[in-house]
């Protein structure tokens, strides 16, 4: 109900409006209302136009002084991720570029052009050099910035079997990650959504008598050994979801029905991103702020927030619904000795069903 009365207030608020801007242009029947502009109006709008451009520079400027570090760049944890920086910088700087010279022209020709009475302008209706150079130009650009970033996706894509990846699955669903890993001998065991059976702890729908199944171990967090390839497996068990892991520049759909991948080597532990000069002044300034929220939920009689402490996170990157926001997972980056210690606490399948 309260619904309706607010689209019915709208409603008549919108009628009202109508009706006065109506009656104002009845009242402006008589008067002179030219719509041919004068010398005047075209040398305020020329100024405007230079005033514009150097709203444009300034703010520019401005953020370049204070917000100048492009996000994430120069703080990438895997091989593959110096290469993408590079393609983002180099086409940042080409967009920066051509918007500073393309808008300095289309602001200074509206100012020196502006309209005067007695003056006609001066234009050609077709000059073929000039087409040419702006066809040309553009093509050599986007073909070099398409072939830099074809022969880039293609050394991220291509996963060396040979070199011994490690086989993972990152299993997404409504509103949560599973990791699976594929156990001693590294083959994940054969798994269908139809499969499922919640009494028996199979959250996954693995192939209880699948033999490579056996040994593979679930968790709900990520443990990747440092300076190895990953081999990534994604399946999704509801809607379509995307593995998302900034640090390390990957991201791939998890789409149902299909198994897609991705592969990345880490090359830095979370330990040693923490000690970062970068990541200890971004967790130094986020904690200032949460000191500042805690005060006031203190004060209010509610609970102080946590410290924070920086983590690689598997995230999703799409809406996937009313809980997307939860779709969190963190990743550990660590030494080789470390894994092997943690995968061998775990729980393999076989030993975790339920009879």
């Amino acid at each position: 109900m309260t619904a309706f009365l607010t689209i019915l207030v709208l409603v008549f608020i919108t009628v009202a409006i109508w009706q006065m801007v109506k009656i104002f242009d009845l009242a402006q029947a008589n008067a002179e209302n030219t719509q041919v502009a004068t010398d005047k109006d075209n040398k305020v709008n020329g100024y405007l136009m230079l005033g514009f451009l150097a709203f444009i520079y300034i703010i520019t400027i401005v953020c370049f002084v204070k917000w100048g570090d492009l996000p994430l760049v120069s703080n990438s944890a895997s091989e593959h991720g110096p290469g993408l920086d590079n393609l983002m910088i180099i086409s940042f700087v080409i967009i920066f570029i051509v918007q500073t010279i393309t808008q300095f022209l289309l602001h200074y020709f509206a100012f020196k052009y502006k309209g005067e009475k007695g003056k006609k302008a001066l234009f050609f209706a077709d000059n073929n050099m000039l087409e040419a150079i702006w066809t040309i130009i553009p093509v050599i650009v986007l073909a070099g910035l398409i072939i830099y970033g074809l022969f880039t996706w293609n050394n991220i894509m291509n996963v060396n079997m040979d070199d011994d990846p490690l086989v993972v699955e990152l299993y997404a669903q409504q509103f949560n990650w599973k990791a699976r890993y594929a156990g001693d001998d590294n083959v994940l065991g054969k798994a269908n959504v139809r499969l499922i059976d919640i009494d028996r702890a199979n959250i996954l729908g693995l192939d209880e008598s699948d033999p490579n199944a056996q040994d593979d171990v679930i968790t709900t967090e990520l443990h990747l050994p440092v300076g190895r390839p990953i081999l990534f497996k994604m399946r999704s068990q509801d809607v379509l979801h995307s593995a998302y892991m900034p640090h390390f520049r990957a991201q791939m759909n998890c789409v149902p029905g299909m198994v897609t991948q991705f592969g990345f080597t880490p090359t830095i532990t979370t330990a040693e991103m923490r000690q970062t000069p970068e990541m200890i002044e971004k967790v130094a300034n986020i904690n200032r702020i949460r000191v500042e929220e805690s005060n006031k939920l203190i004060a209010n009689g509610e609970d102080a927030l946590d410290r924070y402490e920086f983590d690689y996170l598997l995230l999703c990157n799409k809406i996937c619904g009313k809980s997307h926001y939860n779709m969190q997972m963190k990743i550990i980056v660590e030494t080789q000795e470390e894994y092997d210690a943690w995968i061998k606490e775990q729980k393999v399948f076989k030993n975790s069903l339920i009879n």
